[in-house]
């Protein structure tokens, strides 16, 4: 037992990899649509590259999107749309209308005719008026459509013209008593009409969208059947509309065919492999390529919490429409990483991240080549993403690359621009908008995992901040010193393509520790008379050593990023405080215990780091520099750094002698401008 919990504890983090890796493939293929998956890929108008294929089944033969979009713009306009006739409305008025009318026509001696006839007359009008109603005019359908006038439970088939318009009663009467004998009374007519002419007609949209929908429905979805045996396409054969058409009707037949439990178990296992095999590549090239990210179990836990969250949400919008797959800002996985870590990081786990996305979405390959080539576009592109304008320029680039890409594979797929369908692009415009979330995301994940990006490092190396203004107040020389350690590091980290602006905040905190005991050091010493003439060396020693402690300390209380405290304990790495360890050997006759005036370490352990202590070692003994040239800098500057490189305080550095060199000639460089050195011309 003693053995196997010592095992677990020597392999703690290899075994939490390893769950981590068992956990993420577990949650991403239980939320994968599970059945089988067509082995071929599908493209419109390229030659089949596969071997002639033949159906193994019967299956229909489904119609085309155009085809049906075409019949149902038929049948829409086909359609005949219901009416209501009102028969309450209609009797009422009729009955008001006979009320009057026998009171407009009861003297004998105003009716030059018989008074029956002009009754009768009128009756009929207002009959004829209202064979099929009165409406009003609303001009939603031609006059000569075939609509459906619904009488109660009776239906008849008429056109819209047969049943009169409110705005055309006048026309109607007009025309009705012109060709009568009654044009005498046509006052007396009219204005009977108009007091009880009442529109009974109103269109029924409830009953005309289900019918409608009713049709729609009914119709087939397919058009024929590929009978087993027979031959689907050949090898090479060009995959025109009618091959594509029957390609896509295989592929779905296939899919949606019924499996069973054993079927099933395959694929899951299938797909255990796959994704198993795609994560553990990404961890071989984390081992290889990142070994600071692969010990950090907190930083692979976040490379691995992006890749759930983007394939979750790609199987959240698979779920709803897989038509909507490229709405997903699936550029923000890259985009985050090179925040935090480096842009061939973000982009080998974006690959995986496609790859894996690959297995499920419609149309893989064009799916896959679209996003890895907007991801390329991400890294070459974004940079110093805390600034706002070059967020917007890279999204706005990143959305025409998805444009471009997508309408060059249409223009294949189609071979005409008016098939290319509009909606896509606007897919891919709010794609470019979810990326400009990346901000607060990367804000998000900065609080929750404790990792630091650029743009936490921007507001870190504002002098104005609280922090560095306490260390301006308390010890005004090491802030001095500070600055100018800050200048020299940013200009060496731009020299070998480090981080600059991650070295340079380092450098304005490495020596906060310093505020504690601010007199003990010399660059805040306002005299000439030291605080250390009255201690022991050794005393001495452990006051100097002992502020990379404080620095810590205080670093820890602020919050400050781990990323900056590891500035301040790797800034002298385990070098020694060479003048009290002198001073304690002419003390006691050369019987000195080293360890008491070496600092403990670690040693700088990345590029960053290392220019820190070159840079800070370098700025500090500038100061004992008497009439300093061009010879004599250079000296100084060679011998501090190699003395360095000899005591091997960059073992752990991934930093080349090249590297080195260049640093040097920078740091010769600055020194000589900081000493204003001109040339000496002969007299």
């Amino acid at each position: 037992m003693k053995k196997v919990l010592q095992f677990l504890y020597k392999n703690q983090a290899n075994i939490y990899k390893i769950f981590l890796v068992i956990l993420t493939v577990f949650l991403i293929v239980y939320f994968f649509p599970k059945g089988f998956k067509f082995k071929y890929d599908i493209d419109k108008n390229t030659p089949w590259p596969y071997e002639n294929l033949y159906a193994q089944f019967d299956y229909p033969i489904l119609k085309s999107a155009e085809q049906l979009k075409a019949e149902r713009d038929q049948i829409s306009e086909n359609h005949s749309p219901f009416y209501d006739f009102d028969s309450t409305i209609y009797v009422q008025a009729k009955e008001e209308f006979k009320v009057e009318l026998n009171q407009k026509f009861n003297q004998d001696s105003l009716i030059l005719v018989n008074e029956s006839e002009i009754k009768k007359f009128a009756s009929n009008l207002f009959n004829k008026l209202y064979k099929y109603g009165l409406r009003i005019d609303e001009n939603r359908y031609p006059e000569d459509k075939v609509v459906q006038l619904k009488k109660g439970a009776k239906i008849e088939e008429v056109l819209l013209s047969a049943i009169h318009k409110q705005d055309e009663l006048k026309k109607f009467i007009d025309e009705a008593i012109k060709n009568s004998n009654f044009s005498i009374y046509k006052d007396q007519i009219t204005s009977l009409f108009y007091n009880h002419a009442e529109v009974n007609v109103f269109y029924n949209s409830s009953l005309t969208e289900k019918s409608l929908n009713r049709s729609l429905e009914n119709i087939s979805q397919t058009r024929g059947t590929v009978k087993k045996g027979s031959k689907i396409i050949s090898k090479g054969e060009i995959v025109d509309n009618d091959k594509y058409q029957k390609l896509i009707s295989l592929k779905a037949e296939y899919e949606s065919q019924d499996w069973d439990d054993n079927s099933l178990f395959t694929i899951v296992v299938g797909y255990v492999l796959l994704v198993s095999l795609a994560f553990l590549i990404l961890l071989l090239f984390i081992k290889k390529y990142r070994e600071d990210v692969y010990e950090d179990n907190n930083k692979v836990t976040f490379i691995f919490f992006n890749i759930l969250f983007i394939v979750g949400l790609s199987l959240l919008v698979l779920h709803f429409n897989p038509d909507y797959i490229y709405v997903v800002p699936i550029c923000i996985l890259p985009l985050t990483l090179k925040a935090f870590f480096d842009p061939r990081l973000g982009l080998f786990t974006h690959v995986i991240t496609v790859l894996i996305l690959g297995f499920i979405v419609p149309n893989s390959f064009e799916y896959m080549f679209l996003q890895i080539v907007a991801g390329i576009v991400t890294i070459l592109t974004v940079s110093e993403l805390y600034k706002r304008a070059n967020l917007f320029i890279s999204v706005f680039q990143i959305t025409l690359i998805y444009l471009f890409s997508y309408l060059a594979f249409n223009l294949i797929q189609e071979g005409s621009i008016s098939e290319i369908e509009g909606n896509k692009f606007l897919l891919f415009l709010l794609s470019g908008v979810g990326l400009l979330f990346v901000q607060p995301l990367i804000y998000t994940y900065e609080k929750v995992f404790g990792l630091i990006s650029d743009l936490s490092l921007l507001e870190l190396s504002d002098t104005n901040s609280k922090l560095l203004k306490e260390l301006a107040e308390t010890a005004p020389g090491t802030f001095h010193h500070s600055l100018n350690v800050a200048n020299l590091a940013e200009a060496s980290a731009n020299e070998i393509g480090a981080n600059a602006l991650l070295v340079r905040v380092g450098a304005l905190y490495h020596d906060i520790g310093k505020m504690k005991q601010a007199a003990y050091f010399s660059e805040n010493q306002k005299t000439s008379v030291s605080a250390h003439d009255e201690l022991e060396p050794k005393e001495s020693a452990k006051i100097i050593i002992n502020h990379r402690a404080l620095g810590i300390e205080i670093a820890k209380k602020q919050n400050l990023p781990d990323r900056i405290i590891d500035f301040i304990r790797t800034h002298h790495g385990t070098s020694l405080v060479y003048y009290f360890y002198k001073k304690e050997q002419e003390l006691n006759d050369d019987d000195v215990d080293e360890k008491e005036f070496r600092y403990p370490g670690p040693k700088p352990f990345n590029k960053e780091t290392a220019i820190l202590m070159m840079c800070d070692s370098v700025e500090a003994a500038s100061k004992s520099l008497k009439e300093p040239n061009t010879k004599i800098i250079n000296s100084f500057v060679e011998k501090i750094i190699d003395k360095q490189v000899e005591e091997r305080q960059f073992l752990n550095a991934n930093i080349t002698f090249k590297e080195i060199e260049q640093i040097k000639k920078i740091l010769k460089g600055k020194l000589k401008n900081i000493y204003h050195l001109r040339v000496e011309y002969p007299e």
